[in-house]
């Protein structure tokens, strides 16, 4: 599964096109090693973005619904109906929409945020103004990760 990690700002050029960053392109295997699939975010005014393995992922955990029940309908349309997979060309880059740049606010740059196993795409304005307030929000609410036993990473084994 890809780890989409970092924040890289790029520039739509006149036709359109933006550079999804190196280091994202490098964590879509293969047989879709050069699309991502973008849509609208459900929670803010920016595109989320991922690569075929995570939207067959939620193609499978959609399965689990009882396929002709509203819960199901309700889940599948939400997720899949508004999923634009997009090509790279052989520089990597994509066009952007014009409804996800709408919905966005994005004119002519764009920041990729990567989220782990998803990333997003925002104007980069916008995208400082969430970055404050998300970090406001986990400080106020304390929000922690625990961290499982055996994991590797600083202090327990790991780099």
């Amino acid at each position: 599964m890809a780890t989409f990690l970092g924040t890289y700002e790029n520039r739509i050029d006149s036709k359109g096109r933006i550079s999804v960053p190196s280091l994202f392109r490098a964590q879509l295997p293969e047989p879709h090693a050069m699309t991502v699939v973008l849509f609208p975010s459900y929670r803010a005014q920016a595109i989320e973005g991922a690569g075929m393995a995570f939207i067959d992922q939620l193609g499978d955990r959609v399965n689990e619904i009882d396929l002709f029940s509203d819960d199901q309908d309700d889940i599948a349309t939400s997720l899949f109906a508004d999923c634009q997979p997009l090509s790279m060309d052989k520089e990597g880059r994509i066009v952007l929409p014009s409804d996800l740049m709408a919905h966005a606010g994005i004119t002519d740059k764009a920041c990729f945020v990567g989220k782990g196993p998803i990333f997003q795409i925002w104007e980069p304005t916008a995208l400082l103004s969430h970055k404050t307030e998300a970090r406001q929000r986990a400080r106020t609410k304390k929000l922690t990760l625990p961290i499982k036993p055996g994991a590797s990473g600083p202090g327990r084994g790991g780099e």
